[in-house]
């Protein structure tokens, strides 16, 4: 039975990932793709400024007021896991300013491998990785790599100039995540493109019907050391 209370908030997903991975460049593609049949907002993360907001304003993806900037203070995966007040302060003001709205970004701060959302926060989430980050990245997991609703492996479209084999990175993604989804990403790839907003669109569809329960994917990944023969 659906929940009558999700109808009066946004779907909120969050978008996370190490430094440069192209976060804000994939919620700039994901307003693009999707602005013209859903209301949308933002809220970016950075330590001391608002420049991930200023840059997606810019960009003119969305109306500037629905794109909020949150100055964490402090390590950006605090403000995403440990104490989200401040996000969530700036999500519900986002809601109840634009109400309606379908979707809310929270993209986090760039961190590293550990950082994750609380499901506090959002109700469903992305990890961003790009190739340009080594091909090995997917395969050293984290909790965001391994058990995230939907793993990004960004901008293949570099991979022929940083000598990574997109095929390979995806298998090890795929391998470490144990069937869960793995999104080869270029936004110069339109068939990549319209994979990410119609996965937007489907956990959307999910979230309205009531059966979309946020996981979270915990601070820390399952992992073992070997024993020296």
């Amino acid at each position: 039975m659906p929940d009558p209370t999700m109808s009066t908030r946004a779907l909120r997903l969050g978008v996370c990932g190490p430094v440069g991975t192209g976060k804000s460049s994939l919620i700039a593609t994901i307003c693009r793709e999707l602005a013209g049949t859903l209301r949308l907002g933002v809220v970016t993360n950075d330590i001391y400024t608002d420049e991930d907001a200023r840059f997606l304003r810019s960009a003119g993806v969305l109306p500037a007021e629905r794109i909020v900037g949150v100055e964490t203070g402090a390590c950006p995966h605090t403000a995403i896991r440990d104490d989200v007040t401040a996000n969530l302060l700036a999500v519900e003001e986002l809601e109840e300013r634009f109400a309606p709205l379908d979707v809310v970004l929270v993209e986090s701060g760039g961190d590293n491998l550990t950082a994750t959302f609380s499901p506090a926060l959002v109700d469903v989430q992305l990890f961003v990785l790009d190739v340009a980050g080594g091909g090995d990245v997917a395969r050293k997991g984290g909790p965001g790599i391994e058990r995230a609703d939907l793993l990004v492996v960004n901008k293949t479209d570099l991979a022929p100039y940083v000598g990574v084999e997109v095929a390979r990175m995806v298998h090890d993604a795929e391998h470490a995540r144990q069937g869960r989804p793995v999104l080869a990403l270029s936004r110069t790839d339109p068939g990549s493109v319209d994979t990410l907003a119609a996965w937007v669109e489907d956990r959307l569809a999910h979230f309205r019907a009531g059966d979309l329960v946020p996981v979270d994917p915990g601070p820390m990944a399952a992992h073992a050391h070997p024993h020296p023969h």
